[in-house]
């Protein structure tokens, strides 16, 4: 299978703080990999270093065969990005938003129909002030999937969606990656990352201690639920227990 993301020997520090060290990564074309991890654990610093908009200090990274900093304007027009802390002007409606992102591209998706897609069509007309949490997230997705990309970064996806929302993501999302779409995601939804994730790596204190799919997870850590496996590997399950 073709390699579509392909992270080798990553390290960031800050100061004496290393954020994320020797992290090696290879998704494939269509593939669903999901980065997990607890807050602080470096999955920010890992994607933004993936991406390229920060600089690793040392190790490689390859997109779709091409270095993210310094082809940078030729790999975003097949890139994709949703983060969770997106900012976008709040006085302006949606069309005019999608409008305004497909723009940015050579080659483009309806957005119109991305829009019926993740159920956001009757809010086409709607100021982004508008707009609930849920709603946002929703159609930051559609922003990232605005240039027909080849890979998408998703962070954080249904964080703030009910349930039948998520499903409806979570039915888009593997509708595209039945058509060849690559997906890198991070979520602390366990149940999501069962549903949508071929494989799968656990980030603790910025290094990889497990990497593989999520059956495999549960099988190494002897628990029977990805949520035990998870809390095995980050080294929560005390803390977990204790809060009960």
């Amino acid at each position: 299978m073709e390699t579509t993301i392909k992270v080798e020997n990553l390290s960031k520090s800050y100061g004496s703080f290393l954020a994320v060290s020797d992290l090696n990564i290879s998704v494939e074309r269509g593939e669903v990999f999901g980065l997990l991890g607890a807050n602080g654990a470096g999955k920010s610093t890992s994607i933004e270093c993936i991406l390229g908009t920060k600089k690793a200090d040392s190790g490689t990274v390859s997109i779709l065969g091409m270095n993210p900093v310094t082809e940078r304007k030729k790999l975003y027009e097949q890139v994709g990005v949703q983060f969770q802390e997106s900012n976008y002007p709040d006085k302006i409606t949606v069309s005019e938003l999608c409008m305004e992102t497909q723009s940015l591209y050579k080659t483009f998706t309806d957005y119109k129909e991305l829009l019926k897609q993740f159920h956001l069509m009757e809010k086409e007309k709607s100021m982004v002030s508008e707009l609930s949490g849920g709603q946002k997230q929703r159609l930051f997705i559609v922003l990232a999937l605005i240039p027909n990309p080849e890979v998408v970064f998703l962070d954080e996806l249904t964080t703030g969606l009910d349930v039948e929302a998520r499903r409806v993501v979570w039915r888009s999302l593997d509708e595209l990656k039945r058509k060849g779409l690559t997906i890198f995601l991070t979520s602390h939804y366990m149940d999501e990352v069962e549903v949508l994730c071929d494989r799968i790596g656990i980030l603790r204190k910025g290094k990889m201690v497990f990497y593989g799919t999520v059956q495999e997870a549960i099988q190494s850590s002897n628990c029977t639920k990805l949520e035990d496996a998870y809390l095995y590997y980050t080294d929560q399950e005390g803390l977990n227990y204790e809060s009960i």
